[in-house]
């Protein structure tokens, strides 16, 4: 394979891994569904859903609790996935740290 086929393809891949990035979006939940968080592939946090159970005057630290595992969880979907997407399209080449 020649070096300069092979840099239009790695930049092709670059552009698709944005595009998936720019477009994923992952779902957590924390505390058997009552808090959602969803965060998009930069790990941006786009929605944070409270059931109005959650939300108790009584306890806050366990809200704050349940809304970080959420997100944490949320986060490492991202990891997750982004990871994949990677592996998946660093297959065909032979990159040390991408296949």
């Amino acid at each position: 394979m020649n070096l300069q086929k092979m840099m239009k393809d790695l930049q092709k891949m670059q552009e698709k891994l944005q595009v998936e990035m720019d477009t994923l979006e992952v779902e957590a939940s924390a505390g058997g569904g009552v808090v959602n968080a969803r965060m998009n592939g930069k790990k941006e946090l786009i929605a944070l859903l409270l059931a109005p159970e959650s939300i108790t005057p009584d306890d806050p630290e366990l809200l704050q609790d349940l809304i970080l595992a959420a997100v944490n969880e949320a986060g490492r979907k991202v990891d997750l996935e982004l990871k994949r997407l990677t592996q998946g399209m660093a297959g065909g080449f032979r990159i040390p740290g991408l296949s």
